[in-house]
């Protein structure tokens, strides 16, 4: 199993946008007493409930996003919170260097609203919703989407490891470097998890989306590093007919050994 995603780049980045790390456990081997045992046991049994409440446990329908917590603001994120109606000042930087496809830079004024994604596959047909929580993510996906930007473009990657799940598209040269030439900062990451459903952006590191997004087949354990900003409301049947015909190369990271292209995306 591969333990590191594959390298994309964004606009003139010299990084490349990459879909969830899978992080290495580290498991302890030290001696304690018989007291620090049982002081151990017990916060590890509270910290055991933390998580299963966090990831919400393993199910078969989507669970809705987590909620942004103003206690944690991730560095290079949006630190807005949207209202109804109201209207957010987003930046689009636009990058130097050569690009798999720049079709312009979004409309800076956001009005959050939850928007609908139709995405047609040559295996079936994905609709999700669209977070107002993440105005200049559903900004600049609405755009990109308006100009034809995935229409005939491949899902390049699929992650299948314990635990960590993940459909990578949004490359053009299906190479996993491209990008549409322009980055914007990371969106409610504060306390976000990533369940069964989950739509969230690939990126190179902090406030380097583009692109890139992947889809969450299995509830996943990813740190909070990729920006969530949809759910899965039809569909999640293709996305595991995908799954199970595994990677090219017979790994659990890899390209799809059936490929996938998305004929089709539109939001509305």
């Amino acid at each position: 199993m591969s333990s590191k995603p594959p390298v994309q780049r964004v606009g003139g980045s010299t990084k490349r946008p990459k879909g969830p790390k899978i992080q290495p456990k580290v498991e302890p081997k030290p001696t304690f007493s018989r007291g620090t045992i049982g002081v151990l046991i017990a916060l590890t049994a509270i910290a055991a409930l933390s998580v299963s409440i966090g990831l919400g446990g393993f199910s078969s329908t989507p669970k809705p996003l987590a909620s942004a917590s103003p206690s944690s603001t991730p560095s290079a994120s949006s630190t807005a919170t949207p209202t109804s109606g109201s209207t957010v000042q987003c930046e689009y930087t636009k990058e130097s260097g050569p690009q798999s496809k720049f079709v312009g830079l979004p409309d800076p004024t956001a009005t959050p609203a939850t928007k609908t994604a139709t995405v047609t596959t040559n295996q079936g047909k994905i609709v999700f919703e669209l977070s107002p929580k993440t105005p200049c993510t559903e900004n600049s996906f609405a755009f990109l989407a308006s100009k034809k930007y995935f229409d005939n473009t491949p899902c390049h990657r699929l992650l299948n490891a314990p635990g960590f799940t993940a459909l990578q598209c949004g490359d053009p040269s299906g190479t996993g470097t491209g990008g549409p030439g322009y980055k914007f900062a990371d969106e409610n990451l504060a306390g976000a998890t990533y369940p069964r459903g989950t739509i969230a952006m690939a990126n190179a590191g902090a406030g380097t989306n583009g692109s890139q997004f992947f889809f969450v087949f299995k509830d996943s354990t990813f740190g909070p590093n990729y920006t969530p900003f949809g759910r899965v409301i039809s569909g999640l049947d293709v996305l595991d007919a995908i799954a199970a015909n595994g990677t090219s190369n017979g790994s659990t990271d890899g390209a799809p050994k059936k490929a996938v292209t998305i004929n089709t995306l539109t939001v509305n």
